[in-house]
């Protein structure tokens, strides 16, 4: 495991709680640039034999894992995966994969190259809600879909390498919603448009808040609001979302309240509706965040077949996100490609 901050606590929780992964991984290695980090997350979760260093190639060649976790700030992630590669490790990162499209074709290459499992941890995407809308548009309750509109607001006092990052609501936190947008919508973005801005009283350096309006191969609409210096009436951190097909609407608050309604007849100037049940995410197991991500890697390692998360797949995931960026910048609207 390579980056010992706040969030790899995340990761080793998932693999000392979660049932479905009790017992299948060791943690041989710790690696962070402050010594002092690594230290410290091994004696707080008890990892009594884990290796610990500042340098990831020496841990490496030390410690011979089968996979590399790689929790490390996005500037050190090309890197850090390439090496896990070299090193013959299937390796699992956080996100984004990369902080530009040159350096993730790059690792997805390097994969393919070793033969090895290279993955992204979009764990938003692995949770019950998101599962459930998806299982709604499969199912075309709604009928065909149209437009969904997402809410991310919140005031978001992190500290750290964050309140320096340029764009950094759409970099760091915007991959989330728009990965699972392109999760629900099942279809490839195509183009944005984009407005970036860093409010009044902001206590990030650039790129706090953003707007933008997607459209999606099968002629979707996404729209994405959202703002990490949004003091008093906060979203939920999965946002707030407004799925709309043909034939209906569904409501989702990003925690555990669901409305949908759909049309009963075609009678009327506001055609009457009849509500709907929104069914339950077809596969729990894939319900559990972190759990769900880490259990879909390890069976993508054992079967060798793709997991939902590739590196190769959520390449478009970034893409959005570059695109969103580089709109902002420009003011024009920017092809997605990849």
């Amino acid at each position: 495991m390579v980056g010992c901050g706040g969030m790899s606590k995340g990761w080793i929780k998932a693999l000392q709680d979660a049932p479905e992964l009790k017992g299948a991984i060791e943690i041989v290695g710790l690696v962070d640039l402050n010594l002092a980090a690594a230290e410290s997350l091994r004696s707080e979760f008890a990892l009594t034999t884990a290796v610990v260093g500042t340098d990831l190639e020496t841990v490496l060649r030390d410690t011979k894992p089968d996979l590399l976790f790689d929790i490390t700030i996005p500037s050190a992630r090309l890197k850090c995966v390439l090496a896990g590669l070299a090193n013959g490790c299937h390796v699992l990162t956080e996100k984004p994969m990369a902080e530009s499209l040159g350096d993730a074709h790059k690792m997805i290459a390097a994969a393919k190259a070793a033969g090895r499992i290279y993955a992204v941890v979009q764990n938003r995407r692995y949770i019950e809600g998101i599962r459930r809308i998806r299982q709604t548009i499969e199912n075309r309750t709604l009928g065909k879909l149209t437009a969904l509109h997402a809410d991310f607001f919140i005031g978001a006092h992190f500290g750290g390498f964050r309140e320096q990052m340029k764009n950094v609501l759409l970099l760091d936190m915007s991959i989330h919603t728009l990965d699972a947008a392109r999760f629900i919508v099942g279809a490839d973005p195509v183009a944005v448009y984009a407005q970036e801005s860093n409010p009044s009283g902001s206590w990030y350096s650039h790129g706090a808040a953003a707007n933008a309006i997607f459209e999606f191969s099968d002629d979707v609409i996404f729209t994405y609001r959202g703002s990490w210096v949004a003091e008093g009436a906060q979203t939920s951190w999965e946002s707030t979302w407004r799925i709309i097909g043909t034939n209906g609407t569904l409501l989702w608050d990003g925690a555990d309240k669901f409305e949908a309604h759909v049309v009963a007849d075609n009678s009327g100037f506001h055609r009457p509706l009849r509500d709907v049940v929104v069914p339950p995410a077809p596969h729990p197991s894939q319900t559990h965040g972190h759990a769900s991500v880490i259990a879909a890697f390890l069976k993508a390692v054992e079967t060798g077949q793709a997991p939902e998360t590739a590196g190769n797949d959520n390449i478009k995931s970034l893409a959005m996100v570059l695109a969103a960026i580089e709109s902002g910048r420009t003011q024009q609207r920017i092809k997605i490609e990849v």
